[in-house]
This record gives C-alpha cells, sequence and structure tokens, in this order.
C-alpha cells in the first residue's frame, strides 16, 4: 500500500470534484442569460427548477469549496520539520500554477473556435490574466484562496505545532463567529466592527476566512478523538443541518419568474458562513469513518486527477447542459431532477477519461498537476 495516500481523503476529492461540478449543472437553471452560469441576477422558470436547484446545489453540493480547503490543510498543516518558507512556496506553487496559467490561456482563447466569444472579449481577457480568472472560467476564482492558503501555511505552522486543544478551540469559535458576519450585514448593518469605506478590515478580519478551515482540519486531525459511531452521528447530523439550511434559504428567496439579485438568492450559500461550514464539519466526519486500508484503484487513480480535471470541466459542462436542456430550461429534454445529476455525470466522465489520456503525455503535470 501507498504509504503516503488516506483512504478517505482520496473519497473526498473524488466527491468533492463532482459535487462543483453538480453545483456548475444546477446554475443552468437559474441562470438569467444563456451563458448557463449564475451570473448579478437569477430567474427561476418554476416552481421545479426552484425546488430542484435548492436540493442539488445548496443541500447536495455546497460543501464542495471548503471541503477541498480542509483536505489542503489536513495534509499540509504543519508543515514537515525542516521545510523552510521559500521550499513549500516552490513546491506548492509549482504544483498548481503551470496548471492553472494553462487553463486561464485556454479559456481566453479556445472558445473562439466554436464562436463563444469575441476576439474583444478574448483580448480583455488576456489582459486582465495578471489581476483575475478569464470571463469564461469563473470557477477559477476558487485558486486565489487557496494560494493565499498556502501563502498563510508556514506562517501560523510553528503555532499550530505548539498549541494545545484549548487554544485551538479559542481561534475556531472566533471563527465560528466570524461566519455570521454575511448574516449580519445583510440584514443589520451593511458595515460592521470598523469597516467603512477608508477601511476595508474588520475586527475579526485576520480570524476569518479559510484561515479557519485550515485551523479545523488541523484540530480535528490532532485533537478530536472520538470514536467512530460518535463521528457517525454528530457528521451525519450536523450535516443534515446545515445542508438543509442552506437548500431552504435558496427556496425561500426564490420565485419563479422574476428576475432576483444572485446575492439575495444566494445569501446563505457563502462558503463561510455558519451552515456551511456546520455541513462541511459534518461532511468530514463522515468521510473520516471511511476505514479501509487501501483506496480503490480507480478511487485513488481519479483522486490523483482530481485538479486537472476541475480545471477543465466547464469547457465540457456548457456544452452538454445545452444538449440535455434543449433550449428550454422551463421544459428541459429531460424532467430536471434529472437533468442536472446528467450533465453533472456526463461532465465528471468526460473530465475523468480527458484528464487520464493527459495525464499519458511526458510532462503532464504541468497541464493537468497530475
Amino acid at each position: 500500500m501507498d504509504q503516503k495516500r488516506i483512504v478517505f481523503i482520496d473519497w473526498i476529492r473524488v466527491v468533492a470534484c463532482f459535487l462543483v461540478m453538480l453545483v456548475h449543472a444546477s446554475e443552468n437553471f437559474y441562470a438569467a442569460d444563456a451563458s448557463g452560469l449564475a451570473g448579478n441576477v437569477s430567474l427561476l422558470a418554476n416552481e421545479a427548477n426552484r425546488f430542484w436547484v435548492a436540493f442539488y446545489d445548496g443541500f447536495c453540493g455546497r460543501t464542495c469549496v471548503p471541503l477541498f480547503m480542509i483536505v489542503s490543510a489536513f495534509l499540509l498543516v504543519p508543515i514537515k520539520p525542516g521545510t523552510t518558507m521559500t521550499s513549500f512556496y516552490k513546491r506548492r506553487f509549482l504544483r498548481i500554477l503551470p496548471p492553472v496559467i494553462f487553463f486561464m490561456l485556454v479559456y481566453c482563447l479556445l472558445p473562439l473556435a466554436w464562436g463563444g466569444m469575441s476576439w474583444e472579449q478574448s483580448v480583455a481577457d488576456l489582459k486582465n490574466l495578471p489581476w483575475n480568472f478569464p470571463s469564461m472560467a469563473g470557477h477559477l476564482w476558487f485558486i486565489y484562496p487557496l494560494i493565499s492558503l498556502y501563502l498563510i501555511i508556514p506562517v501560523v505552522s510553528p503555532w499550530l505545532e505548539r498549541s494545545s486543544a484549548k487554544e485551538e478551540l479559542i481561534f475556531i469559535s472566533i471563527f465560528i463567529l466570524s461566519t455570521f458576519i454575511p448574516f449580519i450585514k445583510r440584514f443589520i448593518a451593511p458595515e460592521l466592527w470598523g469597516e467603512c469605506f477608508w477601511n476595508g478590515f474588520t475586527a475579526l478580519w485576520y480570524c476569518s476566512g479559510y484561515l479557519g478551515y485550515l485551523v479545523l482540519a488541523h484540530y480535528i486531525r490532532v485533537h478530536l478523538d472520538w470514536n467512530r459511531r460518535k463521528r457517525l452521528i454528530v457528521g451525519a447530523l450536523a450535516f443534515l443541518v446545515g445542508a438543509a439550511f442552506t437548500g431552504w434559504s435558496f427556496w425561500f428567496k426564490g420565485v419563479p419568474g422574476e428576475l432576483i439579485e444572485t446575492p439575495s438568492l444566494e445569501w446563505a450559500w457563502e462558503f463561510c458562513t455558519p451552515n456551511v461550514l456546520l455541513a462541511t464539519f459534518g461532511a468530514f466526519l463522515l468521510f473520516t469513518c471511511i476505514e479501509a486500508k487501501q483506496t480503490p484503484k480507480v478511487i485513488g487513480e481519479i483522486s490523483r486527477l482530481s485538479f486537472g480535471m476541475y480545471l477543465m470541466h466547464l469547457l465540457f459542462l456548457a456544452p452538454i447542459a445545452k444538449l440535455v436542456i434543449g433550449g428550454n430550461v422551463a421544459e428541459p429534454l429531460i424532467p430536471v431532477w434529472l437533468a442536472i445529476p446528467v450533465i453533472a455525470v456526463l461532465t465528471y466522465v468526460c473530465c475523468v477519461v480527458t484528464s487520464k489520456l493527459i495525464s499519458l503525455i511526458p510532462g503532464s503535470k504541468w497541464i493537468i498537476g497530475a
């Protein structure tokens, strides 16, 4: 058995990668334009779309991003003894940046081949690359907070190496408090705890965001000694409660036939909200209950390819969604409850096959990171 592999981590990567595609498949059914991805405004065609988007995107899929964050932290924190900051950065960024840059260029240029974008948009996207992701690759937003997480890991690792369970719980408690900030800003005070037009850094700024998931991952790995039965019960309850609220929040705000500002519709869908945190904690605990001694070969292979699959998946998802939907999201070719997972599954299969073929090319790590 490969000593470096952690079985349940492989399963998380495989499942979370699919959940990303499930989320983006769902967006086709509340996007207000033909892009298939939710923009600044959303439109639900009917009650079926309202319910099934809430279920697949909110209840099932919303934990995908924090699961990837918590996996990275679980594996990398604290950094190995003797590892310098520069060597850590070199290893991590050489793994992710070349594939990301490659696919950024792909998303800026390849859609020209089928008329999916204009030359003007392509040039604009290329000029913007030093500052942000291309217009047709919105999913690459994830890379930037991941980079931020990598940058902070060598800084917090010395503290985590000597911190007690109580000290980490104090930080996690502050992080949990910070996850209520999106709700407070939306419903109570738009500017919070020192925030104003000349200061964007709130009182909890440095204890919020994905750093909280990093510390949570370390706490679970080092200090949480619950037996399997307790992890199953608590994990299931935490996931169901958190995911149910997340799904309900979308359904509650959705009004079929009306244009709705997407942030208002997705008011409880930010990844650092208490409900998503609770669901992610529960899902992670459930995955830790996998006690197999060895990762199944196919799962291990998909896990290895998952980064490349994530990078490329929108290239497949958009045309697959158009075929399945057939031009009418109110009445797709197959019922919406089936259409969303079918789009996700077909996209997933295409990404697995394509990533595997690319992995056979010498130097494929520079393209897909595997």
